[in-house]
């Protein structure tokens, strides 16, 4: 009797001790995050100067995007509820103000005191505390619903308001347009989920019995009684850049009969979906949400815009049918060719695909075909300099997608660079500039006091000859390349020599890209920190000399020939990092707001900065490039409120932080391959789209094992610090063996180099 009781003691005991490992192992599984809970959209948004990212709310490069309407996070006040952002950083084309009372006098759009404020990349909640109205809101693709909860109120009013346009109320739904920029419309229909028991407008200030309103900030008021809705307000809407019918197709297509659950369901999923095609494991909690915070970020833009088959074009100003391709814009190129194209050329080819062909309709679309520089959903705004469309085009090919037509892609990009003038911010046809740099190989800098008098040149970005000069040879070099997969080998020829010009700028007395007269003598006296007045602009562009130092990522090799050779490279490269601002912090942003996140010269702040860490690899000292990836992630990208340096650009800077953490970077698009950085994280996979999978794994990962000791790919010994696009789409394993020293053996001997352009022919210098 006494072994049975010992015996049933004990098999209780296993029991509970099972029973108490399931429900902590149930628990783990319950409150284990979901990818899309790594996610933080404040992050990044407060910084020492600009306003680096938005809180934004939007499905996957999703036509509809908001975000709560405020100066930026410190102001104190929403400017009303948004119903549709239609650019990267611009205002709200339409919104909506709920109310529990009716004043004399009444504003079209009401600022609101507000807590409790939760932002998921799917949905939005927040409470007007003044109001106490609770707000619940989710998004799909092209439309959205809002939940609004009155406590304590008898009536509830909601104003709608367009900026510059009409809304009319037809006894079911509310419809109507906003004017924007070129001519371009954005439309919306509006309908509450209960009949409103009055509808009026406001015109300045008062409230007056009618059914529509049009013109600047057109306002109508729709008026619930509490015994119809008990408190709460459910508003379906949807919008269109077509016609008002298309908005409420959307509306009924994506949320009609939904429930607001169903809705934030369903965004959750295909966000999980989205971020999935990638998997990281290890590193720290901050580390992921770094991670999948940036990679939400490179699904802000571009945005589809194409509905039920068809999408309205800025570019011509006429709709379309898509021939059931999507149709894609709002694309910044000059931020994102570096490395948000070459990202989605490995996440989402044939989106990739369907955005290249999308530039080549917008070139025919336009006047002129000339391939895009600044993509928007009103047109091409020709900002920046060059015209870096062609490396997203010979990038996309060169890895493998081919679902676009080289032969206009090609034809598109030669015009743009041939045809239209290189002044940067300008689509006027090529002139005085364009002629002199054809015959002479660079663009020609104004001496101090010298007037401008060229007509292309934009009065305030001026003539940025150093960055049109480097960035036009790199574009050049992109022509030739293209020229060559087409066999066009006069022209391959004539853009290959063309891709050396930034030789023609190259002072080697100094080491620096030195900006020169119209008689070819360089400009002197000079400060390659400071001269250029607002943004370096009459010489560079949003940098400074020692950034523009750099800004040959096709022909590194070349670049290390002019500086005397690996040893000075290095050197060159060392002090770019550890060169004084020269000046009081207030005086150097004063004249370079966008040369911020500042490591000595280096600014991690901007986009022509991104590939400079890499440049070890090319010089013998991979192991450089891995103590200044990891310090820059550690320092600069953080999740808190300021944890992004400086202006993101939609996905331009974020692609850096994704690839970066990965342990690899696309130093040159348009060449297939990567250079090996450090990864922040054990093993990372990439799920393909050819079913295949490509991991990397890093050995021995921990905070301070930041330098690769040896590796192996596919279990063969690599001692090279860089791999193909062909390895990755292959599938596969890269193995890293990682430590706290530096080896700095690996990967250092010459024959190991990242590749770069291919030399001149004798006859061709």
């Amino acid at each position: 009797m006494i072994v049975f009781l010992s015996s049933l003691r004990r098999w209780i005991l296993i029991y509970l001790i099972l029973v108490t490992c399931s429900c902590i192992n149930n628990k783990e599984a319950v409150i284990k995050p979901e990818l899309v809970d790594y996610v933080n959209p404040y992050m990044g948004n407060i910084s020492h100067l600009l306003v680096p990212t938005f809180p934004t709310i939007h499905l996957p490069n999703s036509m509809l995007r908001v975000y709560p309407e405020r100066a930026d996070y410190t102001q104190d006040l929403l400017y009303g509820l948004p119903l549709i952002t239609t650019s990267h950083r611009g205002s709200s084309a339409f919104n909506m103000s709920p109310l529990k009372t009716l004043s004399d006098t009444l504003n079209p759009v009401s600022h609101y005191s507000y807590d409790r404020e939760k932002i998921t990349p799917y949905s939005y909640q927040v409470y007007l505390d003044d109001a106490n109205i609770l707000v619940d809101y989710a998004v799909s693709h092209q439309s959205a619903k809002y939940r609004l909860t009155f406590e304590e109120s008898e009536d509830a009013h909601v104003v709608l308001h367009s900026k510059n346009g009409a809304l009319s109320w037809d006894g079911t739904a509310v419809s109507g347009y906003q004017l924007i920029e070129n001519d371009t419309e954005v439309y919306v229909y509006i309908k509450p989920l209960v009949t409103p028991e009055h509808v009026s407008v406001i015109k300045e200030g008062i409230k007056i019995d009618d059914t529509s309103a049009e013109g600047h900030h057109a306002a109508l008021v729709l008026t619930f009684h509490d015994e119809v809705i008990d408190h709460i307000v459910d508003i379906d809407y949807g919008v269109s850049f077509i016609n008002t019918d298309q908005a409420k197709r959307n509306m009924l297509r994506e949320v009609g009969g939904k429930t607001l659950m169903e809705v934030k369901n369903t965004g959750k999923s295909i966000w999980n979906q989205a971020l999935g095609k990638i998997r990281v494991e290890g590193g720290s909690e901050d580390d992921k949400t770094v991670f999948y915070t940036s990679l939400y970020r490179c699904y802000e833009r571009p945005v589809n815009i194409s509905e039920d088959g068809r999408y309205y074009s800025a570019f011509d100003g006429r709709v379309h049918d898509d021939n059931g391709r999507a149709f894609y814009t709002d694309d910044w190129i000059w931020d994102s060719y570096r490395a948000h194209h070459p990202l989605r050329v490995l996440l989402n080819p044939d989106k990739e695909e369907d955005i290249l062909n999308s530039f080549i309709l917008m070139s025919e679309q336009m006047d002129r075909f000339w391939l895009p520089t600044f993509p928007e959903i009103t047109g091409d705004s020709r900002r920046m300099n060059s015209n870096h469309g062609v490396a997203s085009l010979l990038d996309g090919y060169r890895k493998g997608l081919r679902n676009f037509d080289l032969n206009k892609a090609y034809l598109a990009a030669k015009n743009a660079i041939m045809e239209k003038t290189l002044a940067p911010w300008s689509g006027m046809p090529a002139g005085e500039l364009d002629d002199f740099y054809k015959e002479h190989g660079y663009i020609p800098a104004l001496s101090e006091g010298e007037a401008e008098t060229i007509p292309e040149v934009h009065p305030f970005e001026s003539r940025q000859p150093i960055a049109v000069t480097l960035g036009t040879a790199y574009d050049e070099w992109c022509l030739s390349q293209l020229a060559k997969e087409l066999k066009l080998d006069s022209a391959y020829h004539y853009f290959l020599k063309n891709a050396y010009n930034y030789r023609n700028v190259f002072n080697a007395t100094t080491d620096f890209f030195h900006p020169k007269d119209k008689y070819g003598k360089f400009i002197e006296p000079f400060d390659y920190v400071f001269d250029g007045g607002m943004g370096a602009r009459k010489f560079y562009g949003e940098n400074n000399g020692w950034v523009y130092r750099w800004d040959v990522p096709h022909n590194v090799a070349d670049l290390i020939e002019l500086m005397g050779g690996r040893e000075n490279f290095i050197h060159n490269l060392n002090q770019t990092f550890s060169e004084p601002l020269g000046m009081s912090k207030y005086s150097f942003y004063a004249k370079l707001p966008d040369h911020t996140g500042n490591v000595g010269q280096f600014s991690m702040a901007n986009e022509p900065s991104l590939h400079i860490p890499y440049l070890y690899n090319y010089a013998g000292q991979p192991w450089k490039t891995q103590k200044r990836i990891r310090r820059l992630l550690k320092t600069w990208f953080r999740n808190d409120l300021m944890g992004v340096p400086g202006d993101e650009d939609g996905g331009g800077m974020s692609a850096f932080v994704v690839f970066s953490q990965m342990g690899f970077y696309p130093v040159t698009p348009g060449m297939p391959v990567y250079n090996i950085g450090s990864p922040t994280f054990d093993t990372i996979t990439l799920e393909l789209s050819n079913g295949k999978s490509f991991k990397i794994n890093a050995k021995n990962y921990g905070p301070e094992n930041i330098y690769i000791q040896s590796a192996t790919l596919n279990g063969e010994v690599w001692n090279k610090p860089w791999f193909s696009h062909e390895v990755i789409e292959a599938g596969g394993v890269l193995e890293l063996e990682m430590g706290d020293r530096a080896n700095k053996a690996w990967g250092a001997a010459p024959e190991h180099m990242p590749p770069s352009a291919e030399p001149l022919e004798p006859t061709m210098k």
